[in-house]
């Protein structure tokens, strides 16, 4: 029975979908059966069915084996850092001090010793943990923070 799929957000499962479109593409594209890959990334043919869903519950191993096996590499990159507020500007800053942001502090406990989050850090703390916040407590400051988030990185929308 596989394991339960963790919880992710709209935008983490449509990237798995797409890994998983890429994946059976690629696997077409060479012309190999779904059964062939499966036994090369050493996974069951019906896990690597689920690896072409972009079922998050599969390991990072197992879709990392399945890229290999078709000839794929993966592999983790930076995204833009958006620019630094000057001049007025609506862009949201490139570190954010968590002292400034009571709610976000909050959110952050995870974050151990640090002081700053990205706006990436900042924006999926807060969707991921919109339940804890406290509305009423929010600041001016820190709502002009989150819409400068939901501006810059998160497509106009709060996934909340």
């Amino acid at each position: 029975m596989p394991a339960a799929s963790p919880a992710t957000g709209e935008i983490v499962a449509a990237k798995l979908l797409a890994l998983g479109e890429q994946l059976r593409a690629q696997r077409k594209r060479l012309g190999v059966s779904a059964t062939t890959a499966a036994e090369a990334a050493g996974v069951s043919r019906v896990t690597l069915h689920r690896i072409e869903r972009g079922e998050p519950s599969v390991t990072m191993g197992a879709y990392l084996n399945a890229a290999a096996a078709l000839g794929l590499e993966l592999s983790v990159v930076q995204p833009h850092p958006l620019p630094t507020r000057r001049d007025g500007a609506t862009g949201a800053p490139t570190r954010i001090c968590l002292a400034d942001h009571p709610q976000l502090e909050r959110l952050a406990w995870q974050f151990q010793g640090a002081s700053h989050v990205t706006p990436a850090e900042a924006l999926s703390l807060y969707e991921r943990n919109w339940r804890h916040i406290e509305q009423g407590a929010l600041t001016d400051p820190e709502r002009t923070l989150i819409q400068q988030l939901v501006a810059s990185l998160g497509g106009s929308r709060l996934l909340v």
